[in-house]
């Protein structure tokens, strides 16, 4: 990927005010990016896969990155990952779970499913803004990732 290239997000996020705050931050970043939201699992699932509405690859492109929360309805957050990482062309797609569980038998499994980071939201706006502003910095202009 080369730089000014748009660099597509999946954002797997049920709870509407933390998308929003994702949303408004990456808008506001100077890197160019294209962010796709889903509110469960199963959407995710659906969208990687190209199915049930998603098999347009110009609507629906293929993610450069996955931002993935845990507690999601229909289909949990660690099998979305597990699904993720357990197939050969979805594995290299860098997957950062945002989640608001300091629990370590998430953090665990999210690393053992193959997580590249996991990143715990804080309960302040103001922290959650400068921890995606950081966020973009780092993965999105800093670090290289694949075509």
């Amino acid at each position: 990927m080369q730089n000014g290239d748009t660099v597509t997000i999946l954002l797997v996020e049920d709870d509407m005010g933390h998308a929003e705050i994702v949303l408004r931050n990456f808008e506001d970043s100077r890197v160019a990016n294209r962010i796709v939201h889903v509110t469960d699992g199963q959407a995710a699932l659906d969208y990687l896969f190209r199915v049930d509405g998603y098999t347009d690859t110009v609507v629906y492109p293929m993610p450069n990155m996955i931002l993935l929360d845990l507690r999601l309805p229909k289909v949990d957050g660690l099998e979305v990952l597990r699904n993720i990482k357990a197939n050969e062309h979805l594995r290299q797609i860098p997957v950062v779970v945002l989640t608001t569980s300091e629990g370590e038998s998430d953090r665990r499994k999210a690393y053992e499913y193959g997580a590249n980071s996991y990143l715990v939201k804080p309960v302040s706006f103001e922290k959650f803004s400068q921890m995606l502003e950081t966020f973009c910095f780092y993965w999105l202009a800093w670090n290289r990732l694949p075509d």
